[in-house]
């Protein structure tokens, strides 16, 4: 017998905490590599540290930043929830802690952007 995915999961809520959750781990394990490319530079000198940094005073890596720090936020939020749905007690909590992790999330991008523009 063959099982379909039933597509009434895919309009839950927890599926797309689920999906945020795993595709934000995935986006921050792929910038891992270019992270450490980054504070490689430190290992070339001063000299190429500092042009690293200056590169970066562009305006697309100060939204790649705001991305990164967006990214942070929503797979904390979706580990903690998580966490709170294994060890907590009840299962009709879920929903609200979707919308809590989500606005933890858009609470710290937007304090994030907010640091980037008054800079």
């Amino acid at each position: 017998m063959i099982h379909r995915n039933d597509a009434r999961a895919r309009s839950h809520a927890a599926y797309w905490a689920f999906l945020v959750h795993r595709l934000s781990g995935l986006a921050l394990a792929l910038f891992l590599p270019l992270h450490f490319w980054a504070l490689g530079q430190a290992l070339k000198g001063a000299a190429a540290l500092d042009d690293f940094l200056r590169f970066t005073e562009q305006g697309l890596f100060k939204f790649a930043e705001w991305g990164l720090v967006l990214l942070l936020a929503l797979h904390l939020a979706g580990g903690i929830r998580l966490l709170l749905i294994e060890f907590g007690k009840g299962s009709g909590l879920r929903k609200d802690l979707i919308a809590i992790a989500v606005a933890f999330s858009f609470a710290c991008g937007l304090a994030m952007a907010m640091a980037l523009i008054s800079k």
